[in-house]
């Protein structure tokens, strides 16, 4: 049964609700007016009662199925593990529930087709895909000088994504290949990559990458991503094995876009590759240069012959409250049968970045090129 239209508050089901994604997916949700959680789903008890209270749900449970089948819950955000969103995602659309699924989508791009088909299949209903680099205002402003005609026309590319994580945090889920896509490149790769065809309008053609886990972990057991940064940032020496990450924590990535620029793409979790040294972003047209630096928030523009020149200051602020400003307005306007703006992300978007994740790491594997056309008829055929 799909759901109604309504202006009734919209009505709440979290998966993965005590994690590092969803805790404060669920904060934010609090402060939602038009939003109600209703059900949360989480594998440890402790945290989810505890979970229960701060949001006064009605429904607490380790079984997924039983928040998407809840009559009372209009849309379901799942912030599990990338393997755990494919069938949880086509669960809700055969229920009719609108969807916020993490990214990556899925754990491969047969997967992020599926899911896509499955909403496409019934318009009536939301899916948003929270590629949040979209809404920052330094990425604004450089999709805004690139759509102007500032730059010219972009000949090169050249990001850099690095979020390190202490060398003395443990691992998770994110580096266990069961339930990782494809660990950085999946991860920040999805953002990085999102946020470039974004400004510019363009996808990238094909791939050459590199990628190796090069820090090793401790292994402390099942911890989520939030107490493992805490165990890192403590300096915690306790005892414990290594664990290798069998996910990749680095990759550099050359890659070519359709519209015939080149450059390069780096990706690192591990923590000797820092912050701040290097604009994030470098865009370089036939008119001029543009770099992105959202940790200062400089936007620096430099002509030919001339010296660089900051133009901007839009320092990296967090979003004031994510759900309330960006993902329950989209939502609404599908449930009111208005026209989609084409600032969310949505399934959409998801698959066109799993289909780039995807050519990232079969490239690593096989030490080639690999183009994004390839991995779209694979994906279909299957």
């Amino acid at each position: 049964m799909d759901v109604l239209k309504t202006s009734a508050p919209l009505k709440i089901g979290v998966l993965g609700a005590t994690g590092y994604i969803g805790t404060p997916y669920r904060k934010e949700m609090r402060g939602c007016e038009n939003a109600k959680i209703v059900g949360l789903c989480a594998r440890r008890p402790h945290l989810l009662e505890a979970a229960g209270r701060e949001d006064g749900a009605q429904l607490l449970t380790d079984d997924w199925r039983e928040i998407v089948a809840h009559p009372n819950i209009d849309v379901v955000v799942v912030a599990t593990p990338d393997a755990l969103h494919h069938e949880a995602v086509l669960a809700c659309a055969e229920a009719g529930k609108h969807v916020l699924c993490e990214k990556p989508v899925g754990v491969n791009a047969r997967e992020a087709w599926e899911m896509l088909g499955a909403y496409r299949a019934r318009p009536q209903l939301a899916h948003f895909v929270p590629f949040w680099v979209r809404y920052a205002d330094a990425i604004k402003r450089a999709r805004q000088l690139v759509n102007e005609g500032t730059l010219g026309e972009i000949r090169g590319v050249v990001y850099r994504w690095h979020n390190p994580r202490p060398a003395a945090m443990p691992y998770t889920w994110r580096d266990d290949p069961g339930l990782s896509a494809a660990g950085s490149i999946a991860d920040v790769g999805s953002h990085a990559y999102d946020t470039v065809r974004w400004i510019l309008g363009d996808e990238v053609e094909r791939v050459l990458a590199h990628a190796a886990t090069i820090s090793p972990r401790t292994d402390r057991g099942e911890i989520n991503l939030e107490e493992a940064l805490d165990c890192g940032n403590d300096g915690d020496a306790q005892p414990a094995p290594n664990k290798q990450g069998g996910t990749v924590d680095y990759a550099s990535i050359a890659w070519e876009f359709t519209k015939g620029a080149v450059g390069a793409l780096i990706l690192s979790h591990a923590p000797y590759f820092r912050k701040g040294i290097a604009p994030e972003l470098e865009l370089h047209g036939t008119d001029a240069s543009l770099g992105v630096d959202r940790v200062s928030g400089h936007l620096t523009l430099v002509q030919p012959g001339g010296t660089p020149e900051v133009i901007d200051t839009l320092p990296d602020l967090p979003l004031a409250n994510r759900f309330k400003d960006y993902v329950f307005p989209a939502m609404q306007d599908v449930i009111d049968s208005k026209p989609r703006n084409g600032m969310h992300p949505t399934l959409e978007d998801g698959w066109r970045v799993q289909l780039f994740t995807d050519a990232a790491a079969a490239s690593a594997r096989a030490g080639h090129w690999v183009s994004l056309t390839e991995i779209e008829k694979q994906a279909l055929a299957q």
